[in-house]
């Protein structure tokens, strides 16, 4: 949490700066700004765990074979951030590693907004929470009631896989959004705002906190590695649209 709110207070005092970009693509970019927010998460989480490890966006440190390790997002939503839309966030997980295998489960996850000041916390066995109260999914089952998110990620083939599920979706449901910020979408969908989020090419970084703390707040997390890749496909919602919003997107994707 500590670390969180620190590198938010350094995103929050740069929001009217100018941004130095290190990298540029048509569909993202890196900022210098990401790095050192990073920088700052890692400094404060390895002076107090200097045996475990960091996954993060802007790269790795700490003891790389440690069965702890923390997965950072130092930045989520850095092209909201840097045309200056208040919507963006930091992300960090706790993960375990499972006996002497290469797969990790989630522990602990923190989102902090530092433009709204809102901290989003899950640990095991408890709810999860927003500002220490605890939050709740949605309970609708009616799709033409819900409020649906929907990513695209930065890949052509993401677009690609996910604009027919878009066009399937907007007419059966009260509103779709499309927020830039993974972590915060999923956030939405634990405090019952968004009833479900639907994405395809993320990163583990993107989601590892959120889809946990979904989890916390009594959601459906589902997540699979796209093969091939580092980049996932998922799915989280409020535990009772699931069915319904995979049986529309199977239909929509049969099309490609």
């Amino acid at each position: 949490m500590r670390a969180a709110r620190q590198a938010g207070s350094l995103m929050r005092h740069n929001q009217g700066l100018v941004k130095k970009i290190n990298k540029q693509s048509q569909h993202d970019i890196k900022l210098e700004l990401d790095v050192r927010c990073q920088k700052l998460i890692e400094k404060t989480l390895l002076s107090a765990f200097p045996q475990s490890a960091i996954l993060g966006e802007e790269g790795v440190a700490g003891a790389t074979d440690a069965d702890w390790r923390w997965v950072v997002d130092p930045i989520d939503g850095t092209v909201n951030f840097t045309y200056g839309v208040p919507h963006a966030c930091v992300s960090i997980a706790l993960q375990r590693r499972a006996g002497a295998s290469d797969d990790f489960s989630t522990v602990i996850g923190v989102v902090y907004d530092p433009f709204c000041d809102e901290l989003w916390t899950g640990v095991p066995g408890g709810p999860a929470r927003l500002n220490g109260r605890p939050i709740h999914v949605s309970h609708r089952t009616n799709l033409a009631q819900a409020m649906v998110a929907i990513g695209f990620a930065k890949d052509p083939a993401s677009v690609k896989e996910n604009l027919p599920v878009f066009n399937a979706l907007v007419g059966r449901v009260r509103k779709m959004r499309m927020m830039g910020a993974a972590a915060l979408s999923l956030c939405f969908v634990a405090a019952g705002r968004f009833d479900a989020y639907i994405e395809s090419g993320v990163h583990l970084w993107d989601i590892a906190a959120a889809g946990f703390i979904v989890e916390c707040a009594g959601g459906e997390f589902w997540r699979r590695p796209i093969a091939g890749t580092p980049r996932w496909r998922m799915l989280a919602n409020n535990g009772l649209l699931r069915r319904k919003i995979e049986r529309i997107a199977r239909a929509a994707r049969k099309g490609l």
